[in-house]
């Protein structure tokens, strides 16, 4: 029957957007608990303390780490690139290790000649005429660079001074190609951590999965990769840090870990529209992806193609799963039981809506705030699908709109506290 049917649909896409969003975390936790590892960190403390209880002088052990290569993509960042490197320069690694690149995509603004200004301090100018999008970017450029190691950042990052040291201590284990870090994100103005319930929750699942040796990409703003394992990436990529780290996990087997300890900043999107429109990139990133990374969802890849499936591609495609309950709720009003159930969804939409003029302060309404988040995220998600079906999402930039204050380093911000 025509009801039984919508019954089972109903149900169906009920069960799967609680599997994504509430039934996925607990399982998570507890697989990571049960099967997972506690990988050591390989920090740099570890190494200062062995250099100073060795007869060996410091020069040798500066001998012994790796070379570094950090790349920076820009496009018109002439209000931030300066700060920027002036970030890079003050980090803490041995002299002649770290190179500092910034690679320009087709930057028509005052970009190029202010990072001409720091060539006497050794940082290097890739610049490209044309703004190619930021996959080709790093494509052109990682083959052009010195470092076995190549850091990954953003031109709106700041990074703690330790970073390049603790993402660096990860690779004495051999069987590590990706170190992702974790990136605070900060109010331009005051500077503070205004990092969400939904980032805290993602990072949450950030730490389950990379315990599980299943991490699910990176973060474009800090992340590490040994050079030989970049596999290249396609020109018009939509999400590059998503696609490059799995693409080397497929590629070479190699582990992708996370690293809580390995800290940097980035501004939040100053305006509501500012940080849907990133949302709606990444959901048209999302989408394609699926088509170049579709190989991890076998069972072969283990953990891999758990996490892949349930935290990935069925959050993508929850916009469709939701109107599906909608769809097939409205069709079942005559029983009791499905009238109650579309009484509770429009309860939650007339919630979402009112999230939007709830006020930030006092910090217990933010709980009243997570339909609206969810319920935009969706959204995006939905708008994401149609721009990549269309074609209309491309892999070039633009600029986001940021704050004229730029990114500050909070200054009671423990570097090695976790979330």
């Amino acid at each position: 029957m025509l009801s039984n049917a919508l019954s089972i649909a109903f149900w169906t896409c009920l069960f799967l957007v609680s599997f994504t969003y509430i039934i996925y975390p607990l399982l998570i936790l507890a697989f990571a608990y049960l099967f997972g590892r506690r990988t050591p960190r390989y920090v740099a403390v570890k190494l200062q303390s062995q250099a100073a209880s060795s007869a060996a002088p410091i020069a040798n052990l500066d001998e012994s780490v790796p070379t570094l290569s950090l790349l920076i993509a820009a496009h018109n960042e002439e209000a931030d690139i300066e700060a920027r490197i002036k970030n890079a320069l003050a980090l803490d690694y041995p002299a002649g290790k770290l190179e500092i690149v910034i690679a320009s995509d087709g930057s028509t603004d005052a970009t190029n000649d202010i990072v001409r200004k720091f060539a006497d301090r050794g940082v290097r100018l890739l610049a490209y005429s044309l703004n190619q999008g930021k996959a080709s970017v790093l494509d052109k450029s990682v083959p052009r660079l010195n470092g076995e190691i190549v850091i990954l950042s953003d031109a709106n990052t700041h990074m703690e001074p330790d970073v390049a040291q603790r993402l660096a201590a990860w690779f004495l284990d051999p069987d590590i190609g990706v170190v992702c870090g974790r990136l605070v994100l900060t109010d331009a103005k005051t500077g503070k951590n205004v990092d969400g319930l939904y980032w805290k929750y993602e990072t949450f699942l950030k730490k389950c999965e990379s315990r599980l040796g299943a991490l699910l990409g990176s973060n474009g703003a800090i992340y590490a990769i040994r050079k030989a394992l970049f596999p290249g990436i396609a020109s018009g990529t939509i999400i590059d840090d998503f696609v490059i780290p799995l693409d080397a996990k497929l590629q070479s087997g190699c582990r992708i870990v996370y690293d809580p300890d390995a800290v940097a900043y980035e501004e939040t999107a100053p305006t509501m529209r500012a940080e849907f429109r990133r949302r709606v990139r990444i959901g048209a990133g999302g989408f394609q992806s699926i088509g170049m990374l579709w190989p991890l969802l076998s069972p072969v890849h283990g953990w891999v193609s758990f996490t892949f499936l349930s935290h990935k591609v069925l959050r993508w495609v929850c916009p469709f799963f939701l109107l599906g309950m909608l769809g097939a709720n409205a069709l079942l009003l005559s029983d009791p039981l499905y009238a109650s159930t579309m009484g509770a969804q429009a309860a939650f939409y007339a919630l979402a809506a009112a999230g939007n003029w709830l006020p930030a302060q006092p910090r217990f309404l933010r709980f009243f705030r997570l339909p609206t988040m969810f319920v935009s995220m969706n959204a995006a998600l939905f708008l994401g699908f149609f721009r990549w079906c269309l074609g209309r999402q491309g892999g070039t930039w633009k600029r986001t709109d940021r704050t004229n204050e730029g990114v500050s380093l909070p200054e009671a911000q423990p570097v090695g506290s976790g979330q």
